[in-house]
């Protein structure tokens, strides 16, 4: 579930977001349509908790947002259109380097990094510089993330 109440973002004297408001129940779409500039984005960044809001609450399956970010993060996948990456890091670098920041246990990251480039398949590209990869596939590596 997620519940976005009057949320508001302003940089300055600009207002990238006003007044958002709905509620997204469990097992519901919701897609964000609108031209460029319009705040789609700052409100995706707002609600997984990498952007914090000016005002308003933002619940994401039970947990506040902003007083619980990394909560929602745990729980939520969510792929911008260009994955931040460090791209002088190789794949398997990065996201072992991932898994690490996420608390898996060290003899268990192998395996699951194994195993997620097999799911987006990565499969041969994890000695691949993240810079050198097309958009494509850096975006399989945002999704293994």
């Amino acid at each position: 579930m997620v519940e976005a109440d009057k949320l508001t973002k302003r940089y300055g004297p600009f207002t990238a977001v006003e007044d958002v408001s709905f509620t997204v129940g469990e097992g519901e779409i919701l897609g964000f349509i609108g031209p460029n500039g319009a705040g789609k984005t700052t409100t995706m960044r707002i609600l997984t908790g990498f952007l914090p809001a000016t005002e308003g609450r933002a619940v994401v399956a039970g947990f506040d947002v902003f007083e619980d970010p990394m909560e929602v993060k745990r729980r939520v996948g969510y792929l911008p259109e260009t994955p931040p990456l460090y791209r002088e890091l190789t794949v398997e670098d990065y996201l072992g380097f991932v898994a690490e920041l996420r608390g898996v246990p060290r003899g268990e990251r192998l395996k699951r990094i194994g195993d997620v480039m097999e799911r987006v398949g990565l499969r041969g590209w994890e000695r691949r510089i993240l810079g050198s990869l097309s958009k494509g596939y850096r975006q399989r590596v945002g999704l293994a993330q």
